[in-house]
């Protein structure tokens, strides 16, 4: 399986997996790494430093910046919005040049296995967003997500917990059963155990 390339994307990575799909008008730099299997959304930006694992899905309009690391599995959805920078400031400005000069501004997100990003999310610089969790469309995220937790707001709060399957768990104390797939998960106190 070879990559399909898009008449209209600009790809500067040779670093891109077997069987990734990149669209129309798509932006890819050097030294972005794409593993296998990965679906890239029309008008979407990578910057030079991030790394997609394999069978990733990222849906329209999504720019992703150097430090963003997003492991195999992940969806994010459209006009989901990376951040990199926690206290940004133009590296064109005399207040900020010294600042830039190094790559030390650079604060890395890590999204992990089979996480899942809705719509119009923004996440700050800095989190992990863990396994199988969900962020709702819209949310603001300002901070680190658990594992197969189910978040939305502004700013984005613990409203429940999702299988690896994607629905929504009905918590039970000591053990609990997916409803859709079976899978089985400890929880106490309201909380599941991962």
């Amino acid at each position: 399986m070879s990559v399909y390339q898009h008449p209209t994307a600009l790809v500067e990575s040779e670093d891109i997996g077997a069987g990734t799909k990149i669209w129309a008008f798509v932006h890819i730099m050097p030294g972005v790494k794409i593993g296998k299997n990965c679906n890239i959304g029309d008008h979407s930006f990578l910057e030079t430093g991030v790394i997609l694992q394999s069978n990733v899905t990222i849906k329209n309009g999504v720019s992703i910046w150097e430090g963003v690391h997003i492991e195999d599995d992940v969806f994010i959805g459209p006009n989901v919005v990376f951040t990199n920078d926690l206290w940004p400031r133009s590296p064109r400005s005399k207040w900020a040049a010294k600042k830039y000069k190094s790559k030390k501004w650079v604060v890395p997100t890590l999204i992990q296995e089979g996480a899942n990003i809705g719509a119009n999310a923004t996440l700050l610089a800095g989190i992990t967003v863990g396994r199988y969790a969900t962020i709702g469309a819209g949310s603001v995220v300002t901070k680190n997500v658990p594992s197969h937790a189910l978040v939305y707001g502004n700013p984005a709060t613990i409203q429940g917990y999702v299988c690896r399957c994607g629905q929504k768990l009905v918590i039970k104390e000591g053990l609990t059963i997916c409803l859709h797939c079976k899978a089985k998960y400890k929880a106490t106190h309201g909380k599941l155990l991962v």
